[in-house]
């Protein structure tokens, strides 16, 4: 609680594991609160902040094995190398000193740990981050905003990385991110905070089916297609290949084509394609606030 107002409300997320998860919410939805009470940061008002069933507030560093964390500030000492960085959190935990090679090798960063991190580049940083934040092997990593900075070619070797980063670290993978663009090429499964609560979570594929149905439209006159479809209880984009309209959670995807298409031909409007469209993250998401707020407006 912040004053009256709760800000993280039951949430429990279930990822599988080796899973990397996609955390979204818009912000203010809670997801920042989440990440803290789950590394100890914040105390809950009331009820419990487990990681893998460990009770943050009763053990605390047992909590603190469980999930390794990568923040937006790193926090390096410039001067030093990436190794003798590693080996002060590694002294602090009271790991073997074996553990620093483990970690170099698994972000593929052992020809550089003797660099200093002050001639590293922004990628370099970020994944000597996630090598301190798998110092003891933790089975959950919690990453944020890993790609915040980072140029397009940083980006997309940041993408791969963290697609491979599981099987690599041999841990589930927490992350966080606004660009969902990411998310969607990185995550295999995703959870959805609004307003304090999560509304939806789930393998990534499956969602995109069942909340993120779209159906493509080629027609000779957008403009007026457009025109004609209002009447219709959908939501209709434009995008370089045509009109988009996404349906609504339980609509019938062959009955809505069949009434696209029959009303489009019943005004003059020439159809040249009509079908389903590869779904993307932004559908789910849209879908998922949408049931949100519907149950919320079904409560009061």
């Amino acid at each position: 609680m912040f004053g009256r107002r709760c800000a993280v409300d039951s949430v429990s997320m279930t990822a599988p594991k080796h899973a990397v998860y996609g955390f979204l919410g818009r912000n203010g939805a809670g997801k920042t609160t989440t990440m803290k009470m789950l590394i100890g940061l914040l105390r809950p008002t009331s009820g419990v902040a487990r990681v893998c069933g460990v009770d943050v507030a009763q053990d605390r560093r047992g909590a603190a094995r469980k999930i390794g964390v990568l923040l937006e500030a790193h926090g390096f000492y410039a001067h030093l190398s990436g190794r003798e960085n590693l080996d002060l959190t590694r002294r602090l935990l009271g790991l073997a000193a074996t553990e620093i090679d483990r970690v170099l090798e698994v972000v593929g960063m052992t020809r550089d740990g003797g660099r200093r991190v002050g001639d590293y580049s922004l990628g370099m940083r970020q994944r000597l981050g996630i090598a301190r934040a798998l110092l003891g092997a933790p089975p959950v990593l919690m990453l944020d905003e890993p790609t915040n900075g980072l140029d397009p070619d940083g980006i997309a070797d940041m993408r791969l990385f963290l697609r491979e980063l599981p099987i690599r670290a041999g841990a589930t993978v927490l992350l966080s991110s606004h660009l969902l663009g990411e998310i969607e090429q990185t995550a295999t499964h995703v959870g959805v905070i609004h307003e304090g609560r999560l509304v939806v979570e789930g393998e990534l594929a499956r969602l995109k089916a069942e909340l993120a149905p779209e159906i493509g439209l080629r027609v000779d006159d957008p403009a007026r297609a457009r025109a004609v479809l209002q009447s219709l209880d959908l939501t209709l984009s434009e995008d370089a290949e045509g009109l988009v309209a996404r349906l609504r959670p339980g609509n019938d995807h062959d009955q809505v084509c069949a009434a696209l298409n029959r009303e489009l031909v019943a005004a003059g409007v020439a159809v040249f394609a009509i079908g389903a469209r590869a779904r993307s993250l932004e559908g789910v998401y849209r879908a998922a606030s949408a049931l949100s707020q519907s149950r919320f407006a079904e409560s009061v």
